[in-house]
């Protein structure tokens, strides 16, 4: 009995990030939980035609989920919705789901991380609120490496810990940071990615105004997220790169 309770989880605030049918009638959802992380879950019968869950398991859109069973896959139990997120359209909806295939690949299971599923939570909602859908993307790209433990060093060379400038050129390293920029190597990045120390004083603020910090900062991010990725391909950021060039 005890053991059962323990494996019972009631109204947990969650999204459905990425979901497929199983068997005849159900789905197995991918779930980012905000104090159990993502987790795969089955929902028996949710693709029955009279299921009180059917339209209910949609992609970006607040649930109180309940579930209970351990092992790799648990068993919903019940699901509630909470409204306040208007629906994603267009490029906004493009962008969500690249959001949901950046946490797909880059979040381990059964690791919790609430300030990233709160920020994920905003950032849905800006996404549909707002028409900068490619400072919205740079934000969170920049707030979920650093959540996973990918500190980006923005303010300080690597090294000697000296402020950056905003008037120097630099190069940023993966898993080493910024250091100026020297003039050799300017077309090797395997050398660092060039950028100007604006940009990436822009990018500790949040701040995508400018439209050199705009590219540079998009540049920058997709050597970041590549090499974190370990060369897989995210095939939502194909999309809106031939729709929008985000």
């Amino acid at each position: 009995m005890n053991a059962t309770n323990r494996n019972r989880h009631q109204d947990e605030p969650a999204f459905v990030i990425h979901s497929y049918p199983f068997r005849e009638t159900s789905l197995i959802l991918d779930v980012f939980s905000r104090h159990h992380g993502r987790l795969a879950i089955v929902a028996r019968g949710a693709r029955r035609p009279r299921s009180a869950l059917r339209g209910l398991l949609m992609n970006f859109q607040p649930l109180l989920l309940s579930w209970f069973g351990k092992g790799e896959v648990r068993t919903l139990h019940s699901a509630e919705w909470q409204g306040g997120q208007p629906y994603l359209q267009g490029t906004a909806l493009m962008c969500g789901f690249y959001l949901n295939e950046l946490l797909v690949n880059l979040l381990a299971r059964d690791d919790p991380h609430d300030h990233l599923f709160d920020y994920y939570r905003a950032t849905l909602l800006r996404l549909a609120q707002e028409t900068d859908h490619a400072a919205t993307l740079r934000c969170f790209e920049k707030h979920l490496l650093q959540e996973l433990g990918y500190a980006l060093t923005l303010e300080r060379e690597a090294g000697n810990g000296q402020a950056i400038q905003a008037e120097l050129c630099y190069r940023y390293a993966v898993e080493h940071g910024a250091v100026p920029d020297d003039g050799d190597g300017v077309d090797d990045f395997r050398a660092g990615v060039p950028v100007t120390g604006k940009t990436l004083l822009d990018m500790a603020a949040d701040d995508y105004a400018d439209p050199v910090t705009a590219q540079q900062s998009k540049q920058l991010m997709r050597v970041l997220l590549n090499h974190h990725l370990g060369g897989k391909i995210l095939h939502t950021r194909e999309l809106i790169k031939d729709m929008q060039k985000l």
